[in-house]
């Protein structure tokens, strides 16, 4: 964010010297982002990549291929071939390699002995759904719990894991404000661990999908804790990078993710490779130093000081005496300054006709950043030749576009990244939906522009969409912005059912139809680059004019 690195920490109070706050210390005396905060990166990062492997999902609960099982035809019923000579005379189907997965030709009435294996007189022209299946592996959840021609009950375990993940956002947030950034990581990572593990055992498809949701409602939080953690401890003018570092390890997750599943294919044994290392994470309790921020907003200014004295010696810095005496002199003034009570929060939107627009529109743009990210990330494992290259391919093309987007922001302004953004992603999808068929590295390279184009826009939108509205109303608008863009990740897992059953290119065209909505939208708002943050509904509602001299 621009008006985070541009401006100077204020020095001025009516306390003072007391307008000593703590980036003021950052910014001259221990660091912006010294060693002590490098380390502190490397060791979020790694939950960061945990936080990736939750999307194992898209590779445990994966389709796998599916054939009717024809009894007159398949006399092994223990190890009958997947794909026999016969099996166009009994399924339909253009060749051994493609035919349908969950319908059969129906029995003639009478069937006389044939010196042929599986005759194609032995059935008539009208067909029937499967009666039993046979599956080409048993790599999925889909052969345990038999889904393999039922692609709604294979989608709803993707849909309500995310539920699960609109839920943990408030219980992290309580946690973490509560108790403790590093609170919050150390339980959410610790519990996606060990729920992970169970889930790796169990044998009902109830038993997994109710797993599915307590692992998400114990354990989503982590990502989130990770960036607040992080952020709160670097100086104002790398904040955003800290934020996109994180980001970028969270897709370094994926890309390893995608690899790990190749290698192994079983789900069981992939789930506890993938989740059995997250239980170490319950050490940071002990290694992972506390957020300063949270510690001295909780009059624990002992705590927050001997942090601080440890950051300057590591960063080989000198930190004052008098600066911390003055650091706590404005903490207790503000911690003890009672605030006459302000109206309600939806009061005080619905007075504002700006705020209460933008209230409306950006939640419209993170259902599309949402629903977009998720789906192309689980869709990609559908695209033609090798999923997990393909996952590997997709989720790495994030990286680029996460650091485009903190090269651009303060180069030519938010709103130019983000409409960019969002109308070439709906180029690519409307293009990549309706590309006819043996267009395969065409088909990849269009996919992975849409991607890359999306990644632009979810660093952006972070950035921007705080920039919109006021200091004091923040955390809590920007919030309601994004759970409500949970129902785009909430819709994601069911995209490929979709594509399946309704139609195969409705995905790309609802991607598509979105990200050029959310794209006009943008024009709605204005410009924040250059401009001071927001403290009142006033200053938001000027936001424009509140320009800072560069």
């Amino acid at each position: 964010m621009s008006s985070v690195k541009k401006e100077r920490p204020s020095t001025n109070s009516d306390n003072g010297n007391s307008g000593v706050d703590l980036d003021l210390i950052l910014v001259e005396e221990i660091g912006q982002l010294g060693r002590y905060q490098l380390i502190t990166l490397a060791l979020a990062s790694l939950p960061a990549i945990f936080g990736a492997f939750t999307s194992e999902y898209i590779f445990t609960v994966a389709r796998i291929p599916t054939r009717c099982r024809i009894p007159q035809c398949d006399p092994d019923i223990l190890h009958p071939e997947f794909r026999p000579e016969w099996i166009l005379n009994a399924v339909p189907g253009i060749s051994v390699d493609s035919f349908e997965e969950c319908v059969r030709y129906v029995n003639r009435n009478y069937q006389a002995p044939s010196n042929q294996t599986c005759p194609a007189w032995w059935f008539d022209n009208s067909t029937m759904d499967c009666e039993e299946l046979i599956y080409g592996n048993t790599h999925s959840v889909v052969f345990d719990f038999k889904l393999g021609c039922d692609e709604w009950r294979r989608s709803l375990i993707g849909t309500v894991r995310t539920v699960g993940t609109l839920i943990v956002l408030p219980i992290t947030g309580y946690i973490s404000d509560r108790w403790g950034r590093r609170m919050a990581l150390t339980l959410n990572a610790f519990n996606t661990g060990w729920t992970g593990l169970v889930r790796s055992f169990v044998h009902t498809y109830e038993w997994f999908l109710a797993l599915e949701v307590i692992e998400a409602c114990l354990g989503a939080g982590g990502f989130s804790s990770c960036y607040i953690l992080v952020t709160e401890l670097v100086g104002p003018k790398y904040r955003v990078m800290a934020g996109a570092t994180i980001s970028t390890m969270f897709a370094i997750g994926q890309v390893m993710l995608g690899f790990i599943a190749w290698n192994v294919p079983s789900w069981r044994l992939l789930t506890q490779v993938l989740y059995v290392p997250q239980l170490i994470v319950i050490s940071y309790f002990w290694i992972l130093p506390e957020s300063v921020r949270w510690l001295m907003s909780k009059d624990r200014y002992e705590e927050s000081e001997a942090i601080l004295k440890k950051v300057a010696k590591t960063n080989k810095k000198e930190l004052s005496e008098k600066s911390l005496a003055l650091l706590r002199t404005r903490a207790e003034v503000e911690n003890k300054t009672i605030i006459a009570e302000d109206p309600w929060l939806p009061v005080l939107v619905f007075r504002s006709r700006v705020i209460l627009q933008r209230c409306i529109i950006s939640p419209i743009w993170w259902i599309t950043m949402t629903l977009v990210y998720y789906g192309m990330t689980i869709n990609a494992v559908h695209l033609s030749g090798n999923q997990y290259l393909n996952f590997v391919i997709v989720s790495a093309i994030e990286i680029p576009g996460y650091w485009t987007a903190i090269l651009l922001l303060d180069r030519i302004g938010r709103k130019p990244v983000l409409i960019c953004a969002f109308w070439i992603c709906a180029v690519c999808q409307f293009t990549f939906g309706f590309m006819s068929e043996g267009m395969d590295t065409l088909s990849l390279i269009v996919y992975l522009i849409g991607k890359y184009s999306i990644s632009v826009a979810v660093t952006s939108l972070y950035v921007y969409t705080a920039e919109l509205f006021p200091t004091k109303y923040r955390h809590s608008l920007f919030a309601f912005a994004s759970m409500i863009g949970r129902l785009g990740s909430i819709t994601a897992p069911l995209t490929p059912a979709l594509a399946q059953e309704v139609w195969e290119p409705f995905p790309s065209v609802l991607f598509g139809s979105f990200a050029l909505l959310s794209g006009l939208l943008i024009f709605t708002t204005p410009e924040t680059l250059g401009t001071k943050l927001p403290d009142t509904i006033e200053d938001a509602e000027l936001v424009a004019s509140r320009k800072i001299d560069v």
